[in-house]
C-alpha cells in the first residue's frame, strides 16, 4: 500500500489530469533497494499536454505541471525539515530516481520526447542564498522541478467541492470533510494588510 505522502502527489496528478501510476515496490527490511524502478515513487503522464520545453528549474505549481507531458516523481515528505543543500549532500539517496539510467528503464512505461524529473518535499529554505544553492544542487541531480506540499495540498484543497462526494478516495473526502466545516481556510493575500494601532480613549 503506497505512504500517505505518495497517496497526496497522485490525487494532486490526477486532479491536474495526470494518469498516474505508482511503481511496485518490494518493501522488506533487511534488502536493499535493487531495482532502478524501485526509486521512482510515482510515474505520470498527461495525454492532453502538447510536447515543448520543460518549465524552468524551480518551484512548481500546476500551472507549470499542465505543460510537463510525463515524468518520473520521487516524494520525500519529511515534513519536519527543510530541504537545504547540507540535508541533500548528506543524503544522496533523495535524487537517486533522477539518474539517468533509471529514467531510462522506466522509458517503456512512458510515451516518446522528454521526461520531467520532479522532486516532491516538504519545504525549501526561506534564505535566497540558501535556495539559490539548494536549485543549483538540484540541478546537478539532473532534478527539472520541485514541488512543495503546503502548494499542492492548498492547491487541492482550492478544487474540492464541499457538495461533492468523493467516495472513491479517502484523501478527497477528509478535506471535503474539513471544507464543509471550515476546519481549513482558503489561501488568502495579506501582503497588503494593514494593522491599526489601538487608540487610548
Amino acid at each position: 500500500m503506497a505512504s500517505v505522502n505518495e497517496e497526496i502527489v497522485r490525487e494532486y496528478f490526477e486532479a491536474l489530469g495526470f494518469l498516474a501510476r505508482q511503481p511496485r515496490k518490494y518493501q522488506v527490511a533487511a534488502r536493499a533497494r535493487i531495482s532502478a524502478l524501485e526509486e521512482v515513487d510515482l510515474l505520470a503522464l498527461n495525454p492532453a499536454a502538447v510536447r515543448g520545453p520543460l518549465p524552468p528549474i524551480g518551484i512548481w505549481t500546476g500551472a507549470e505541471l499542465r505543460q510537463v507531458r510525463q515524468a518520473v516523481v520521487g516524494v520525500r515528505g519529511w515534513h519536519t525539515e527543510k530541504f537545504s543543500p547540507a540535508v541533500l549532500k548528506l543524503a544522496p539517496e533523495v535524487c537517486r530516481f533522477a539518474a539517468d539510467e533509471v529514467v531510462e528503464q522506466v522509458r517503456g512505461d512512458l510515451d516518446e520526447g522528454p521526461v520531467a524529473r520532479i522532486l516532491c518535499v516538504s519545504n525549501l529554505p526561506s534564505s535566497r542564498t540558501l535556495r539559490k544553492e539548494t536549485f543549483q544542487v538540484l540541478a546537478d541531480n539532473k532534478i527539472d522541478g520541485v514541488l512543495l506540499f503546503p502548494l499542492l495540498l492548498l492547491e487541492l484543497f482550492e478544487e474540492i467541492d464541499p457538495n461533492k462526494n468523493y467516495a472513491r478516495s479517502d484523501l478527497l473526502q477528509l478535506l471535503r470533510i474539513l471544507k464543509s466545516y471550515d476546519l481549513v481556510k482558503d489561501r488568502q493575500l495579506e501582503l497588503f494588510k494593514v494593522r491599526r494601532r489601538k487608540t487610548k480613549p
